[in-house]
């Protein structure tokens, strides 16, 4: 079988096991072991997560499409439809930043962002600011149709850290290569 996939991909069966050992070691593949008869176990591989995330998908051509129909049913049901995805964002990421200092609060967001798909981090300015970087936009398919999903994320940030102010400094849908935000806390002056 190692032969048959090695010809088939135009490489020899030493290249082929130095691909998929490549392709494991970065997370996209993993094995098991197999007795399908006498002789050595083969392995068997299966894609991991991380590499069937590699493969296109239609989402946001099946959500466009969805949101359409909403849309031309009852325009008001798509802006509750987005105002109910932005606040149980909302909750999840007050339920993790109760209580923290403000520069964990900043990171705890970052880390949501970046668990929801947009690639985030955020790195500490001088002046006591942070900038929260988003490097992918895991809705820039829906975003680019519906402004919305950009305006519930600045939206977003601005209710996540109460006390700050949020400002978005680079933005895909106007021609940036990343969404970014200028995080600058309130100061609170003691009376």
């Amino acid at each position: 079988m190692r032969r048959w996939a090695a010809e088939r991909g135009g490489v020899t069966v030493s290249g082929a096991r130095q691909h998929l050992t490549a392709l494991e070691r970065d997370g996209l593949l993993a094995h098991h072991s197999a007795r399908g008869g006498p002789g050595r176990p083969k392995h068997v591989f299966a894609l991991t997560p991380a590499g069937d995330a590699l493969f296109p998908r239609a989402y946001a051509e099946l959500t466009n499409e969805l949101l359409d129909y909403v849309s031309d049913e009852d325009p008001a049901l798509l802006e509750r439809i987005f105002d109910r995805r932005a606040q149980r964002r909302l909750q999840r990421t007050r339920e993790r930043t109760i209580g923290l200092p403000f520069p964990e609060q900043v990171r705890v967001v970052a880390q949501v962002l970046d668990e929801d798909g947009y690639l985030a981090d955020f790195a500490p300015r001088g002046d006591g600011s942070f900038v929260i970087t988003e490097h992918n936009c895991a809705v820039l398919g829906v975003a680019l149709r519906y402004g919305h999903a950009c305006s519930s994320e600045l939206s977003y940030l601005q209710a996540a850290l109460p006390d700050a102010e949020v400002t978005r400094i680079a933005h895909r849908i106007n021609g940036g290569h990343v969404c970014a935000y200028l995080v600058t806390p309130r100061i609170v002056n003691p009376s």
